[in-house]
């Protein structure tokens, strides 16, 4: 691989965590704490919007674009895999996340989001997942496993990010796809949810509302906006999302079963057009976020810090900035954040973010390319 090296001294700048519903940003910089040396190298440089990443178990990548491609990366060499079902490319919506199944060794199983219009209506598209397996640079064996409804013109808010927790059940997000008012409270619909699966498509019985009268019985939580970033935490099992808020209000929350996150009867953000879009952040019933930002910062890509190779950044959450353009460093403390650092500032808008299988933590940014964080000595 031909690398593209430069070497940054970081220095970490913390900010409160917000507690009150803020008319404006609250958080405030606080001496600097420590320096730490890293490299950040550029393993895959000249990509557009790169959306997912999953590593091979012979080191090479695949890689989504939302324009609807999907690449091989293998000994530096860009390679476009064939065989994807049609993606529709409207909006936010395009080749989303990619994820290896736990025993893709033993099956061969790949999964993979996208925007799709399978009915062919010409009425917009929906959050599509299906899986296939990897011959020869081409995906063969497609199966579409699940398919939102209804399809829309709306390019917002489609959420996919994916996690298979460690039960080998796969969790997956759809956005309420632009839609507040009729999606995300209603489990009749879908949008605007957490979805549980098995790997197969099916759907477990043990879900929360599969007994329920006309549910979308994949659904595992509702009330969420548009997830995209979900991450398994590596000690209680739990899956952890982030997901955008509207004008303020993005919000990291551990899901679990049947509950209401809340959007849009609850939120910490107002409306773009600065009206007040709610005038709660908590009602009875519905789950709080363990943390929220304002103003936000768009998160996209979400993961816990387990490798050896950075000790000092171990048990932290990275979550991706969007609107900022750097990476987020969490401190975690009883599931809070209770410090925050700002990793590769100005680099580009932070799409994603993975720990791959060698340990080191992977960056993909947009119109940059993919880069790996190296600690130096």
């Amino acid at each position: 691989m031909k690398y593209f090296t430069f070497v940054l001294v970081v220095f970490a700048v913390f900010f409160n965590s917000c507690n009150n519903k803020p008319a404006e940003k609250i958080a405030e910089n606080t001496a600097v704490e420590q320096s730490f040396k890293y490299k950040v190298e550029t393993i895959v440089p000249e990509l557009e919007q790169p959306w997912g990443m999953a590593f091979l178990p012979d080191g090479s990548m695949l890689i989504t674009e939302k324009k609807g491609v999907l690449i091989h990366f293998k000994n530096g060499k860009k390679t476009i895999v064939e065989g994807l079902p049609k993606i529709e490319n409207n909006g936010q919506g395009g080749l989303l996340d990619i994820k290896l199944d736990p025993k893709y060794t033993e099956n061969g199983w790949i999964y993979i989001s996208y925007a799709a219009n399978t009915e062919n209506d010409n009425k917009g598209s929906n959050t599509a997942i299906s899986r296939a397996k990897l011959a020869n640079n081409k995906l063969v064996n497609l199966e579409l496993l699940y398919k939102a409804t209804p399809n829309t013109k709306n390019g917002a808010h489609y959420g996919s990010r994916f996690a298979f927790n460690k039960e080998g059940f796969l969790f997956f997000s759809i956005g309420d796809r632009g839609n507040n008012k009729d999606n995300p409270q209603d489990i009749t619909r879908d949008a605007g949810k957490i979805y549980r699966i098995n790997a197969d498509g099916t759907i477990p019985g043990s879900n929360p509302f599969y007994q329920v009268k006309d549910a979308k019985r994949a659904i595992f939580s509702y009330g969420n906006r548009n997830p995209q970033g979900m991450a398994v935490h590596p000690e209680t099992g739990e899956i952890w999302v982030h997901e955008h808020g509207p004008k303020g209000g993005d919000e990291i929350n551990i899901i679990k079963s049947g509950k209401n996150y809340g959007w849009p009867k609850v939120s910490y953000g107002i409306n773009y057009d600065g009206t007040i879009l709610t005038d709660k952040t908590s009602m009875p019933g519905m789950e709080n976020p363990i943390h929220y930002w304002v103003p936000s910062i768009a998160p996209s890509g979400m993961a816990f810090v387990t490798s050896n190779k950075y000790p000092e950044w171990k048990g932290n959450l990275l979550v991706g900035s969007l609107k900022f353009q750097y990476l987020n460093r969490c401190v975690l403390s009883n599931n809070k954040v209770v410090k925050e650092e700002k990793l590769l500032e100005g680099l580009g808008r932070v799409r994603n973010v993975i720990q791959a299988p060698d340990g080191y933590i992977y960056v993909a940014v947009e119109f940059k390319g993919i880069v790996r964080i190296t600690p130096v000595n």
